[in-house]
């Protein structure tokens, strides 16, 4: 590692020099931008000369650097969405170190708006297909049960699909849930989801920022298919003491902050929160059983983060989450123990080094861990046996990374590193014990892989009109005697026709070495993580984009801060992996045999392509916020084994998505909001129909007649008929219309927000799945079977209790 650092830091200098021999004296003016009363540091905020495209952003870091010609005196403008902007009059006859605070709340107000831009103009950026959401505009959008979730909001974004009703799940541009790069702090978490699904595991007052990337992704991102989810949690107050929290129907909240020491050279930030629907529901259910049953469902999470300043070159950050979900039962009549849990735990210590004013390092070991548990005890007083069956499943990796940005001049951008992941699958550990033949199995199959990159991009300004991100990432990944070393190039390009409008393509590459398996494709716990082998190959997607990008920053007061994207793309998909027909991977009839059965036989290989057109009209600023986003879509899959071997549409393929958002600040006391999303149906296989089967009796049944039959078959048995054609069935049309309003008072200490919010306001019905059930006969009509569609939830109202202190 040693070797390789200097390496690249000695190419760096060399290449600075080429760079700096231009004629002309030049410096470097560099620092860090934190907000005003915490000094958390502030991630993209825009740094640049006014009445010029000359600019740069901080890093996730908070830090920037922009080299410029020598004179006398310059003004930067520093903006960022939320935030007041601030300028800085500089003699720029040397280096200089200028570290800003930037005021929160003010850039509300549509006068600010009109200063400056408050961010890079999206036409001004080479970046493509990336989507960036305040989390105080989170903060305001109606929410399932009064809780904000990240990953529902980002559900509400055009080429982004959901699963089913009230679920988590992510489907972006064709790919499945495990083609998502969920990144928290570094670390990578597996399974986003509480409650079945219903609810993320990211606490939003946690959370700084969060951004999404669905193309042209940037060549430090890699191991995915089809998005890139960055999300990162606040530092912490370094001034005072703060904490916020809520009180919603079904959970609470707190984050407390504060400085680590005295001399504010650092900071810390722990969140809890913890559902009590095992509380509520617990003596309702021991009502209902006589007592004899115990049974309940919790969820809880648990963030943390630490940093501290050794110098002015030197910061350390550790960040860590836990949580977990459990269900749990306990029949005294049955003598019966049951239960099912699973979570996840990650761990993140970071050192941030400034080599320089033009060179900014940061050294990541980065720890995660998923892990899935059921297990049932049986125990019978009788004869004294004690049966006990505990399945377990989960990934846990071990991770080095390091990264270096380098700002050689306005026009480049460099960014370079390697990361190296130790995976430990276990797809499938089975504990079983008999205590009455004194039996025990222990069946472990634990697979060990390592996966690794190494990538460099430049985000290059070749001229006023040409906005260019290159780069080039090589992966590879070894399990066993089986190794994969693959170049993965990337390229996104912007031409600026005129001031505020460009057009844009971009191509990525990229490869997956891990899969996940599963039955229902709506995210469940028991989805089974797995790596590439000697039998499974690694996943592979290429995918173009092409577009325009357009920024209002003239005009009325609704136009002000308004900016549209329109992209068309195309991706194709290989090697992508599903389950045969009826084939399972947790072998419920005999979970001793699991480990004697390869999970290798049980899926197949496949391909896969995507395509269609995304609208986003997006509004971040101003008393009227919110987007109108618009996705038409074509999803195929293609296997040999399944459909036989013809194409199909996958569930989560949808012609046509639309979602409608708009945040309104009436006064400094209310806020209102709306959200209406309309999607076509999933593509389902259900059954074209029902037949019965009959077995033959093992005796003969006379009536009162001797010698007459009266009845030669038992045990009738009534089957479905699925038909040939998989997905073949598209279900109704889903769309809901969610509305909430919140009412803000200031206290003298501290603040209070109460929020009513109504999901599924005129109450539809949407599909939740289907089932063929036979209907009685009448008078009219005769027995017969039909198809009947249910729901999960109807108009759902929700009021929450927020604080802040």
């Amino acid at each position: 590692m040693r070797i390789h650092v200097q390496t690249i830091l000695l190419c760096l200098f060399f290449i600075n020099n080429l760079w700096a021999q231009n004629g002309l004296e030049r410096y470097t003016i560099s620092g860090y931008i934190r907000e005003t009363g915490s000094q958390e540091a502030l991630i993209g905020v825009n740094v640049y000369l006014p009445g010029t495209t000359t600019g740069t952003t901080t890093n996730t870091y908070g830090f920037y650097s922009l080299t410029l010609p020598a004179q006398d005196s310059v003004r930067l403008a520093y903006s960022f969405v939320g935030y007041e902007m601030a300028g800085q009059a500089i003699s720029l006859r040397t280096n200089q170190t200028v570290n800003i605070f930037l005021t929160p709340g003010r850039s509300l107000a549509e006068v600010d708006v009109k200063a400056g831009r408050l961010t890079e103009k999206v036409s001004e950026s080479a970046q493509m297909s990336s989507i960036e959401i305040p989390v105080s505009q989170i903060k305001k959008i109606p929410a399932f049960f009064g809780e904000k979730d990240v990953l529902k909001v980002l559900q509400l974004m055009p080429g982004v699909q959901k699963g089913s009703e009230g679920q988590t799940g992510i489907y972006v541009r064709g790919g499945g849930p495990d083609q998502n790069l969920i990144i928290l702090d570094d670390a990578v978490v597996y399974n986003a989801s509480h409650l079945f699904g219903f609810f993320s595991v990211f606490n939003g007052d946690a959370i700084k920022s969060v951004e999404l990337i669905k193309g042209g992704f940037p060549a430090r991102y890699g191991g995915r298919l089809s998005s890139v989810i960055d999300l990162n949690m606040k530092d912490g107050n370094r001034e005072k003491l703060h904490g916020e929290g809520g009180i919603g129907l079904i959970a609470s909240r707190l984050v407390l902050e504060g400085p680590l020491t005295k001399n504010k050279k650092g900071s810390f930030l722990i969140s809890g929160r913890r559902t009590y629907l095992d509380i509520l529901a617990a003596p309702l259910i021991r009502a209902q059983s006589g007592g004899s049953l115990t049974a309940g469902y919790y969820f809880y999470d648990l963030n943390a983060k630490a940093n501290y300043d050794f110098g002015p070159k030197n910061k350390v950050y550790l960040s860590g989450y836990f949580g977990r979900d459990r269900f749990y039962a306990n029949d005294k009549t049955a003598d019966t123990d049951t239960g099912l849990s699973w979570g996840n735990a990650t761990g993140t210590l970071r050192w941030n080094h400034l080599f320089n004013q033009k060179l900014f390092s940061n050294l990541s070991l980065i720890f995660s861990d998923y892990k899935f548990q059921i297990s049932s005890v049986e125990k019978s007083t009788q004869d004294a046996e004690t049966y006990s069956l505990y399945y377990n499943s989960g990934i846990r990796d071990f991770s080095l990374k390091y990264d270096l940005d380098f700002y050689p001049n306005p026009q480049h951008s460099v960014r370079m590193g390697i990361q190296s992941t130790y995976h430990r699958f276990t797809p499938s550990a089975v504990v079983l014990q008999n205590a009455s033949i004194n039996q025990s199995i222990n069946n472990v199959n634990n697979i060990d892989v390592l996966e690794s990159g190494i990538y460099a991009e430049d985000t290059w300004r070749p001229s006023s009109r040409w906005r260019v991100n290159g780069g080039l990432r090589l992966s590879y990944f070894q399990q066993k005697d089986v190794a994969y070393v693959r170049p993965e190039p990337r390229l996104s390009a912007a031409y600026i026709l005129k001031p505020d409008l460009s057009i844009k393509a971009s191509y990525a590459l990229m490869n997956q070495y891990v899969h996940l398996l599963s039955n229902t494709g709506i995210g469940l716990p028991t989805d089974l993580w797995v790596p590439t082998t000697d039998r499974v190959k690694p996943q592979q997607s290429q995918q173009v984009a092409i577009g325009m990008a357009k920024d209002f920053t003239t005009g009325g007061s609704f136009t002000n801060g308004l900016t549209l994207t329109v992209e068309g793309y195309y991706k194709s998909m290989s090697n992508i992996i599903n389950y045969k027909e009826g084939a399972s991977f947790l072998l419920i009839n005999d979970p001793t045999s699991a480990n004697s059965v390869r999970w290798e036989d049980n899926v197949t290989a496949g391909r896969g392509w995507s395509y269609g057109a995304e609208f986003l009209l997006q509004k971040k600023v101003g008393r009227f916020s919110g987007w109108a986003g618009y996705t038409l879509s074509w999803t195929q899959w293609q296997f040999a084994e399944l459909n036989g071997g013809k194409p199909y549409y996958p569930r989560y393929d949808r012609r046509h998505d639309v979602s409608l958002v708009g945040i309104y600040d009436l006064n400094k006391r209310v806020t209102l909001s709306a959200v209406w999303v309309y999607g076509t149906g999933n593509a389902l296989t259900v059954p074209v129909g029902r037949y019965e089967t009959y077995r033959p009796s093992n005796a003969l049944v006379y009536g009162g007649t001797p010698g007459i039959v009266q009845s030669f078959f038992q045990n009738v048995r009534t089957a479905d008929d699925y038909g040939t054609q998989k997905n073949s069935f598209r279900a109704e049309a889903y769309h809901r219309f969610d509305v909430s309003i919140q009412f803000h008072k200031q206290k003298k200490h501290h603040e209070r927000t109460w929020e009513i919010s109504v999901y599924n306001l005129y109450n539809r019905r949407n599909p939740f799945f289907y089932r063929l059930e036979s209907v009685a006969a009448t008078s009219t009509t005769p027995t017969r079977t039909a198809l009947f569609r249910y729901s999960v939830f109807p108009v759902v109202p929700a009021v929450s209790y927020n604080f802040k202190f």
